[in-house]
């Protein structure tokens, strides 16, 4: 998770239900990180670009320490003019370098841990898949029940998209560090484009109903393929 999910009430909710996370703390909250980090001495090395160093530390506010991991990264460029935003100031500033700390209830190493939390990019794509081809940042009415049942529907359509591929197709890798998805899942953009917004005709031979569109091999042996599937 990002920064925007950091609290004490969702760390313990996770742990209530044995589940292990990875979670982004934000520096604009908690001023002694900012200070842990420039006075830090020694970091552990990671690989050529990446280093560490642990503790177990908790907020004033918490009742329990937990496991936060530090992360320093060497940064490419270096940066130039005005702090963008006045959090920036509670952000830690070494020259050459980016930070950040990592909250986690894992036995996973740094090295890991930093891999699995990178990965949640995979997640976030789900969620911009879910607003820019599924409409699920659209709100079209004023009543709960009828969002509520959109929102579902926008899920339930991009569950049914993965879970065809996943019921017909082999996965093509394994578990990785950053715990990328098995399949290699094809966007419902392309899934709209390939099978849904094509270019047919109604008409009724011998008095059945019957929807004709152009002939193409691949596309009739994808849909064979999730029909007999289904």
């Amino acid at each position: 998770m990002d920064s925007a999910f950091f609290s004490d009430e969702i760390v313990k909710a996770l742990e209530a239900f044995d589940v292990l996370y990875t979670i982004s703390v934000p520096f604009d909250r908690f001023t002694k990180l900012k200070s842990k980090i420039e006075k830090r001495g020694w970091w552990h090395r990671i690989d050529g670009n990446m280093s560490y160093f642990e503790e177990y530390w908790k907020p004033d506010s918490w009742a329990e320490k937990r496991r936060f991991v530090f992360v320093r990264t060497k940064e490419k460029q270096q940066q130039k003019g005005p702090l963008k935003r006045q959090l920036d100031l509670f952000a830690p500033s070494v020259y050459g370098f980016e930070f950040k700390v990592v909250l986690t209830n894992t036995a996973l190493s740094a090295r890991k841990v930093v891999l699995l939390h990178n990965g949640r990019g995979a997640q976030e794509a789900i969620f911009a898949e879910l607003k820019s081809h599924a409409q699920m940042d659209y709100i079209p009415c004023n009543r709960l029940a009828a969002n509520q049942t959109w929102l579902f529907a926008a899920i339930m359509a991009h569950n049914l998209n993965r879970e065809l591929q996943m019921s017909t197709q082999a996965p093509v890798r394994n578990t990785t560090e950053q715990r990328a998805p098995w399949w290699k899942f094809v966007r419902l953009a392309t899934r709209r484009l390939t099978l849904i917004r094509r270019p047919g005709i109604l008409n009724t031979p011998q008095g059945k109903l019957t929807l004709t569109i152009n002939g193409d091999t691949s596309i009739a042996s994808e849909m064979e393929t999730f029909l007999q599937a289904a």
